[in-house]
C-alpha cells in the first residue's frame, strides 16, 4: 500500500487488532470560519452552510469516524437480523478470521461500507449531481443522480451500484441498488445478496458534522430491514493519494484457520 503524503494508514484488519455549485462555494464549505476554529478546536463550530437554493451544503472533506462498524457491526451493538443461511455464511467468515474479506484484497467495499472504511472522502454537491471521491476503498468515486431519474436497470452486479437521490426537507435521501454480492458489510463478514437496497439519510446538523443513517433492505439475507448510523466530521486536511494495490502486505498474512 503506497501513499504520497504522511498520514497514518489503517486497514480494517489492523483496526481489528487494536456535485452545479460554483467552485468558490465549494471552497468556502470546506474551510472553517476563521473566527470559530483554532488549532485545538476541531471540528469547527458554526451553522449548517447552505447552497444558493437554500439546501444544506454537504460539500467538504469528511472523516468517517466509524471504525467499530467497519470491523464488526454486530459487535458494535447493531442488531443485524440474519436469516439462517446467511448466519451460516457469517459464522464461516468469522471462524476463518475473515481471511477472504474482499476489501483486504483492495476491492471496493461497496455501499454502505464505503462510509465506514477508515479513509476520508470528499463530497462535491451540485443541484443535479453529487459526487463522492473516496481516498480509500480502491481510491474510487461515486455519482448520486439528483435530476429525478429512476434507477438504470442495466446497472447490475457492480461494486457501488446505481445511486439516485432527493431531498426530504433538510435530509438528503440516497437509494442504491444494483450491487454485486461479493462485498461484505463489515470486516467480520456480514454478507448480502445482489438484491440488497441501501437507503442513506444524510444530514449536516452543523458546520463540522454529518449524520448518516444507513438502512439495509435485503429479504434474501435478512428477516427485516435494519439500520445503523455513523457520524462523520470535517477532515482537518486534504485527501491524499492512496493506492491499495501497490505493495499490499495484507494478503500474505490472511491464512485463516
Amino acid at each position: 500500500m503506497n501513499v504520497t503524503a504522511q498520514r497514518p494508514i489503517f486497514t480494517a484488519l489492523a483496526a481489528a487488532a487494536m456535485l452545479s455549485s460554483p467552485l468558490a462555494a465549494f471552497a468556502q464549505a470546506t474551510r472553517p470560519p476563521a473566527a470559530t476554529a483554532t488549532k485545538t478546536d476541531w471540528p469547527p463550530a458554526g451553522p449548517t452552510p447552505r447552497t444558493a437554493d437554500g439546501k444544506p451544503d454537504l460539500s467538504g472533506d469528511w472523516q468517517p469516524n466509524a471504525i467499530r462498524q467497519n470491523v464488526d457491526l454486530i459487535g458494535s451493538g447493531v442488531d443485524v437480523p440474519l436469516l439462517a443461511a446467511a448466519q451460516a455464511v457469517y459464522q464461516s467468515h468469522k471462524q476463518n478470521i475473515s481471511k477472504d474479506d474482499p476489501e483486504a484484497r483492495c476491492l471496493p467495499p461497496g455501499v454502505p461500507r464505503m462510509s465506514t472504511t477508515p479513509y476520508p472522502w470528499t463530497i462535491v454537491q451540485t443541484p443535479k449531481l453529487i459526487v463522492i471521491v473516496y481516498e480509500g476503498g480502491a481510491h474510487i468515486w461515486r455519482k448520486i443522480f439528483m435530476d429525478g431519474r429512476g434507477h438504470d436497470p442495466s446497472v447490475q452486479d457492480t461494486w457501488l451500484g446505481d445511486s439516485i437521490g432527493h431531498w426530504d426537507g433538510e435530509t438528503l435521501v440516497v437509494e442504491t441498488v444494483g450491487q454485486n454480492d461479493i462485498t461484505w458489510l463489515d470486516q467480520s463478514g456480514v454478507p448480502h445478496s445482489s438484491e440488497m437496497k441501501v437507503t442513506e439519510r444524510i444530514r449536516r446538523p452543523d458546520y463540522g458534522h454529518l449524520d448518516i443513517e444507513h438502512t439495509i433492505d435485503d429479504p434474501k439475507t435478512f428477516s427485516r430491514p435494519w439500520s445503523f448510523t455513523t457520524h462523520p466530521s470535517l477532515l482537518k486536511g486534504e485527501l491524499i493519494e492512496y493506492i491499495c494495490q501497490e505493495n499490499n502486505k495484507d494478503v500474505e498474512h490472511l491464512v485463516g484457520r
